[in-house]
């Protein structure tokens, strides 16, 4: 659709978009003239700005003169007009000391990224953390309530994960402490993969050593690893700042439909993953995906590799679809290929 536009029609819509993107408020031909610096006359331009709206990349909010671009619109500017920026000395240098992981385990770096992530964009940061495929060092079983336990796996590497599992009711602390001895003997020093293969080749004579209750409790922990290994650990910092440009009503009911949504984490682990199909910065713009097609919003995300260019995990944003894209878009770039280095 850029190559069947004029150069006047691209400069209208290129201005309309970067005014939007800068006051989030409809643009009309009288800001439009100031801004251009030509002389084109804002009847002109209004006839100009029709014929986008034809297009469907612009629309009119409510009984406004101006216009807004669509998230068609906003598509065709990402794709064919943004001129992405570039970090400033200070960004890169903040974004460094951030994703520095000396003296803190790989989830503690990924955190402070995510953090800084949302504070330098003024949006929701977010990160995968990596599957867990690396060796364990220890695991336990923590009584929560009746019919209910914590289990805790610590790799090597020092990512915590916590899974709640289902229990015989009334069971002692000690059956809990011996199913952890148990696998702690077998599996440290190995992945989940490896530690269930053993497990389950082991010979039953060989595991008479459990009473049926802590027996029940481990195969309990095993069938929970079989069926929940695929994701990796969501962190998502930051969506207080999706709450700043909130001006009406409708606006907060997005939000809270977004905030619904990244509490759904399967679905934002599944968004994450399809990164893993694709090199470089992908960008979701409002209804282009399921999660955001009443949330109003953009994702910005990159997936970040370790040592062998292997795709263990995403880095990104989520904000406004107004979101300044020619400076989030390094960014995230940029913050990914710092937490690649890191990793290998």
């Amino acid at each position: 659709m850029i190559t069947e536009m004029n150069q006047r029609s691209r400069d209208i819509f290129r201005q309309i978009v970067e005014a939007y993107v800068e006051t989030g408020e409809p643009v009309g031909s009288r800001t439009l003239s100031r801004r251009l610096g030509i002389s084109l006359s804002p009847a002109t331009i209004r006839n100009v700005m029709a014929d986008l709206e034809e297009l469907g990349l612009l629309k009119a909010p409510h009984t406004s003169a101006g216009r807004v671009p669509t998230e068609v619109g906003l598509r065709l500017f990402v794709n064919g007009l943004l001129e992405v920026g570039d970090l400033s000395e200070d960004e890169r240098v903040s974004i460094d000391a951030q994703c520095a992981a000396s003296g803190r385990s790989l989830p503690e770096a990924l955190e402070e990224a995510t953090t800084m992530l949302s504070g330098l964009s003024s949006c929701a940061g977010l990160v995968m953390a990596p599957k867990t495929d690396r060796p364990l060092k220890h695991i336990e079983f923590v009584n929560l309530q009746p019919g209910r336990a914590l289990v805790v796996l610590v790799t090597e590497d020092g990512l915590v994960e916590n899974r709640v599992v289902e229990v015989p009711m009334g069971i002692p602390s000690s059956v809990l402490q011996m199913a952890s001895n148990y696998l702690n003997a077998r599996v440290v020093g190995r992945t989940l993969a490896e530690a269930r293969t053993r497990l389950l080749a082991e010979a039953e004579e060989q595991r008479t050593q459990l009473d049926e209750l802590t027996r029940r409790v481990v195969d309990t922990g095993m069938a929970t690893w079989a069926g929940s290994r695929n994701n990796g650990v969501l962190i998502v910092r930051g969506q207080a700042k999706l709450l700043d440009d909130v001006s009406a009503l409708s606006d907060l009911e997005r939000i809270r439909s977004l905030f619904e949504a990244l509490e759904t984490r399967d679905a934002m682990m599944r968004l994450l993953e399809a990164t893993g199909s694709a090199e470089g910065v992908q960008i979701f713009i409002g209804a282009e995906n399921n999660l955001f097609s009443h949330a109003g919003c953009s994702l910005i995300v990159s997936p970040y590799t370790n040592g062998k260019d292997q795709i263990v995990g995403a880095i990104g944003v989520i904000g406004p679809t107004r979101i300044n894209y020619a400076r989030i878009i390094p960014m995230v770039d940029y913050t990914a290929k710092v937490i690649s280095r890191m990793i290998g």
